[in-house]
């Protein structure tokens, strides 16, 4: 008779399955030690490794420690104090809870515990060896509790040979350890790396700890978010758009201080930026997120780094509405300043791809060298201010000051009222001084300067709306055209314009289609130039086809984009005085004024003062 293959595996392979778990490198370690530390009540914790945590991980706090009997229990699969009951584990409001990480450690280390309760004359010490006999020993130790991790993998060689370099295992525990300080700013940290202290943050507000994690001057590059209902409430800041990075890796979310990963969040964050985004823009932002824990579920990771709403459509919603208001309330418009070669190179600007150092990040102001031309006040670095995109990292106006989102008073940023933009908007389309720059730029006097339209992208802009709206309503209008154009197109530009007929009806099109891969135009768009017409659909295609290669975009944000580039008035296009005022009043009817739908700004503003000060009048 055939003897039975299924077999239960003891107990030391299971643990060290699980080990494989939960910890994956040396930093996994270091997660694990800090939230309990976190969860014990620990006003300060102090973490040491060497070697990149391969030879030595340890954790020190000052917490509440535990008696002998807890200590021994610890250690053991599945035991914890932080859960009890089926209906805790739809509420955990701790770090940690399911008792593995312990066990999972000393599974695969050299692993020790020295704690002592503060009520306790003694501590406990509890030794794992090598041939996992556990050795207790009484003794007198520091309030709270130490834990070391020495030989990290050294029974599961396999394991131990897929650990990176040195450096690279070092970057990913400074990394959670700084996620994890983040959002805990009321305790003390400190990092020994090698017996040098490399980071000590020092217990105080959320301002403190994200200027010393982040950068010192990180409130020049962010908007505060802030916004409470009865569901949840998200606090935190976000980049301006001028702080835009071409990296992932800088983006922090914490749900009830709990650092996690969630694209559906990430997604919301993102597409609230609309088209302030480049193709391979990362916005910077740290949120913390705090709900009633049986809203979320954190127990979908052996990591737990993700999590799952129960109603994560709800959550995307008032994500994506609250950063596209924040964005909304401060206003975007460069403000150029006219500095010195010298001045200029003294500016700086925050960069996120730097691996993070204590207290700040590396900083330096990107400038090509360039020669002014013969006879001109202005070198082209002074026009690639007024006219370069606005991810370039201009110097922006801000006083701006970050407060506790953990605390109990607002987040503050200084930043312009609605009504004081819509005005200055209104004095533009008003100005008595409108003029065309090399029909290419339109300049108006508004109170507090001058601001400086890009014709071409504020059409551009215009058209866009114009054409989303279009494309999502079922009322589409078309220009009869009183002779049809006829063209011939190649296989290829044939099937894409039939596969986008329906939309580009929507747009005002109306299209024949015939054999040989012919086309006739009976009707286009109003906005389409009389006598373009032919002209303007290729260049609708040929935009389409581009953007889905580069950008990968919606189908209909796709159209509208193309639709708009390829209709709207060009850099030489002469205007009226009454054509520019139209224009300026159509653009500052639209949702995102500031903006083309490429990225690109519309408008900059130079600031009286600086006019002053090249007169000589300050």
């Amino acid at each position: 008779m055939p003897q039975n293959k299924i077999k239960i595996l003891p107990d030391q392979i299971i643990n060290k399955i699980a080990a494989g778990e939960v910890v994956q490198r040396p930093a996994s370690v270091v997660k694990e030690l800090m939230e309990n530390a976190i969860d014990a009540g620990a006003e300060n914790i102090e973490l040491l490794v060497k070697r990149a945590g391969k030879a030595l991980i340890q954790i020190v706090d000052d917490g509440a420690g535990m008696s002998e009997e807890d200590a021994v229990l610890s250690i053991q699969r599945h035991a914890t104090s932080k859960i009890a009951s089926y209906e805790d584990l739809e509420k955990i409001a701790t770090l940690g809870f399911r008792g593995e990480a312990l066990s999972s450690i000393a599974s695969v280390s050299i692993f020790e515990i020295k704690t002592e309760r503060k009520e306790d004359e003694f501590g406990v010490l509890l030794r794992k060896e090598e041939d996992s006999e556990i050795i207790i020993e009484k003794g007198s130790f520091s309030k709270g509790t130490s834990v070391s991790v020495r030989n990290l993998f050294y029974n599961v060689p396999a394991r131990r040979n897929f650990m990176r370099s040195n450096s690279t295992e070092l970057k990913h525990i400074i990394d959670t350890f700084n996620r994890i300080t983040l959002s805990h700013p009321k305790i003390s940290f400190k990092f020994w790396n090698d017996d040098d202290l490399i980071l000590d943050y020092k217990a105080g507000v959320l301002e403190k700890r994200i200027q010393s994690v982040i950068a010192d001057n990180i409130t020049d590059a962010v908007v505060s978010v802030n916004e409470e209902t009865e569901y949840f409430s998200v606090k935190g800041f976000i980049a301006k758009p001028t702080f835009l990075k071409k990296s992932k890796g800088e983006q922090y979310l914490y749900i009830n201080k709990r650092y996690v990963k969630s694209k559906s969040i990430n997604h919301a964050v993102f597409s609230a930026y609309e088209h302030l985004l480049q193709r391979g823009d990362y916005p910077f932002f740290i949120l913390y997120i705090t709900l009633d824990p049986k809203h979320v579920d954190v127990n979908v990771h052996p990591q737990k780094l993700e999590v799952k709403f129960d109603d994560e459509k709800g959550i995307y919603t008032f994500i994506h509405a609250v950063i596209k208001k924040s964005l909304g309330s401060f206003d975007l418009t460069p403000h150029i300043s006219l500095e010195s070669e010298e001045e200029k190179e003294k500016l700086k600007y925050i960069d996120f791809t730097e691996p993070v150092r204590p207290k700040s990040v590396s900083q330096t102001f990107s400038s090509r060298d360039r020669r002014k031309p013969e006879g001109s006040s202005f070198g082209e670095e002074d026009i690639d201010l007024l006219f370069g995109s606005i991810n370039r990292e201009l110097k922006t106006e801000t006083n701006g000051e970050i407060r506790d989102p953990f605390a109990d008073d607002e987040l503050e940023v200084e930043h312009v009222p609605e009504e004081e933009r819509k005005s200055e908007l209104t004095q533009a389309a008003k100005s008595p001084f409108i003029v065309s720059l090399h029909n290419k730029y339109i300049l108006a006097q508004i109170k507090s300067g001058l601001m400086i339209i890009d014709q071409h992208v504020a059409h551009e802009r215009i058209l866009y709306e114009k054409a989303v709206n279009s494309l999502n309503e079922e009322m589409p209008f078309s220009q009869q055209l009183l002779f049809s154009q006829t063209l011939r197109v190649d296989a290829g530009e044939y099937g894409l314009l039939k596969e986008l007929e329906p939309h580009l009806i929507k747009l005002g099109f109306e299209l024949k289609f015939f054999s040989d891969n012919t086309i006739v135009i009976d009707g286009v768009p109003p906005d389409v130039k009389v006598g373009n017409e032919t002209e303007t659909l290729l260049g609708i295609l040929y935009e389409y086809r581009k953007n889905k290669r580069e950008e990968k975009l919606e189908v209909k944000d796709n159209l509208a984009k193309s639709f708009s580039c390829k209709t709207a008035i060009k850099a030489g296009d002469h205007l009226s005085e009454l054509e520019m005022r139209q224009l300026v009043d159509q653009l500052f009817a639209t949702s995102t004024p500031y903006v083309c739908p490429h990225g690109r700004p519309i408008v900059v503003k130079i600031p009286l003062n600086e006019f002053d000060k090249r007169f000589g009048r300050t």
